[in-house]
Formats: C-alpha cells, structure tokens, sequence
C-alpha cells in the first residue's frame, strides 16, 4: 500500500484552492482549470483533486458494526424544513441503564457523511450519547457524494437549518437516558454552528468549535457556556475574525480557551483527507474528551 499523502505532499497555493472549492468560492470546473498548473508528470488536475477529497475508509476509527457502540437512526420532529431532522444517535453499548453526557455533533458543509458518523462512534466509545442530525434532511439526507452533497447544502435555507438543529438540541435534552448535561462540537460550518448555539442557549454546558466562523463580536456577552477552540494555523479565512471575538469574550467574562496548532491547514481533524495533520488531531481531540468530561460529567 502506497504512504497515505500529507499536506506536506501539495503545494500550499493548491490546499487553499482546494479549500475555496470545498466552500464553494469557486466550482469544479474552476478549480481543475487553476489546478493544471500544479500538475506534475503524469498527474492531472483531476488526478488533484481526487487526491485531496475525502477517502472515508482510510480514516475510519470506528467500524459502523463495532460491537462496543450502539447506533441508531432517529428522525427528530421541526418545526422548520421539512417537518423532522433525521441523525445517527451513538452511545457504548455496555451503558445499559446508566444515564450518559450528551453531545450534539455537528458536520461540515456536506451534511452527515461517513466521517462525522464516526466521530460520533469515537464519542460513544468514550463514554458520551453522541447525536449527530444531517441538516440535508429536508433535501433526502446526505447523497452518497461530496459534490453533490456540496451542491445541496448550498441551496438549504440556513434560517430553517438552524431551527432544525436547535429541534435537535430540544430533542436530546428530553431523553430519560441523558444525564442532562448538553456539550455540542463541530467541524468547519459545525463549528461555527456550534459557535451559534452557545449565543442562544444560556444551558448549553460545553462547546467545542473547531476552525468555525466566529459570531459578530456583539454576540459575546450572549454565550454563557465554556467554550474550547480549536483552530488551524493556516486558514486566514477563519481565523481573521478570531481576535475580535475573542477580545469581546474576555470582556464579557465568558470562560475561554483557544489552542492553534502550528502547521496545520483547515481541517486538520478530518483524517479522511491529505489536510488531516496526525498529531494535531490526536492532541486537539484529547483537549475535547477531556473538556467535555470536565464540564459532562
């Protein structure tokens, strides 16, 4: 088996095309015709780009069928969208009666693919009810396909997205099963969703935003959980409006902390493509687990 291709592999001009692509600032087409010039002997753009999108089986930590996890797919009622969210909802198999610590996982801007079902697994393994809704309910759910998921996502009115996923919210709070503490993490649009959520849920308990867009400053004073930031070193898209926020945080007294971790390029989490920085991931999810059994448990 071929060594799996680092960020180190590409040029960084190509990562941050690839990253105007995978947000939508620019489309396939403009990318394969600006990534031509990066291609080398015997490597075409589209050869590019295949090598830089997700391959969900090499970044799998947690088989679907692990026996320690029990997972089961709950459709949640809406009052937005189409009626009901749908998500995958994990926790360890050997809780049987014992009320766990919630999470509310939140995907990146390709609805609930793969990858985010199995960061929901690696919560239940760690002692966590972890749910993870797919915002493309209303759309038929994640399709099977980045770019067409992409191409989705773009059209879903964001408004009945977000009443969508604070349905969710309501719904995980309301399990008997639960031990009535709440923390949310997300990925990319999941973080700065998350990031939403702790303005406009005074009893949130732990929110962990990874490379997210921050709130406007103004909206500070209204978080009132811990948060945890994580973000990359290289991704000036996200971590400009950074400062600002983070400056109204430490005025409104909210309890804070952000790592940034040298080297890595936006999601540096997400171990199903080249941008997935080993022990980056490894530290920042340490950081995770262990913020949220602090304010969970």
């Amino acid at each position: 088996m071929p060594p799996r291709l680092t960020s180190q592999d590409f040029d960084q001009e190509l990562l941050i095309l690839f990253d105007a692509y995978v947000h939508g600032d620019v489309d396939r087409r403009a990318f394969l015709h600006q990534a031509q010039r990066f291609a080398k002997a015997g490597v075409t753009a589209a050869g590019l780009l295949a090598a830089l999108s997700p391959n969900f089986a090499a970044g799998q930590q947690v088989r679907p069928d692990d026996a320690r996890v029990k997972t089961e797919w709950i459709t949640v009622p809406s009052s937005a969208g189409s009626g009901s969210i749908r998500g995958a909802l994990s926790r360890p198999a050997s809780a049987g009666s014992q009320v766990l610590p919630m999470v509310l996982v939140i995907h990146e801007n390709r609805g609930l693919n793969p990858h985010i079902e199995d960061i929901a697994r690696r919560l239940a393994l760690d002692g966590f009810m972890a749910f993870a809704p797919d915002a493309l309910t209303p759309l038929g759910g994640y399709p099977g396909d980045e770019d067409k998921a992409r191409a989705a996502f773009a059209t879903l009115d964001q408004t009945k997205t977000r009443e969508d996923f604070l349905a969710a919210v309501r719904w995980l709070r309301a399990r008997p099963d639960g031990n009535g503490k709440l923390g949310a993490v997300g990925f990319c649009y999941g973080g700065g969703i998350v990031h939403w959520l702790a303005t406009r849920l005074p009893d949130l308990n732990a929110a962990v935003p990874f490379y997210g867009n921050s709130p406007a400053p103004d909206q500070a004073a209204q978080v009132k959980a811990p948060l945890l930031v994580q973000l990359a070193a290289v991704d000036e898209r996200i971590n400009a409006a950074w400062p600002a926020y983070e400056a109204a945080l430490k005025a409104a007294g909210v309890r804070h902390e952000m790592h940034q971790y040298p080297g890595t390029q936006h999601g540096f989490n997400n171990d199903t493509t080249p941008r997935y920085d080993a022990a980056a991931a490894k530290l920042a999810w340490e950081r995770t687990v262990a913020f949220f059994k602090r304010h969970l448990a």
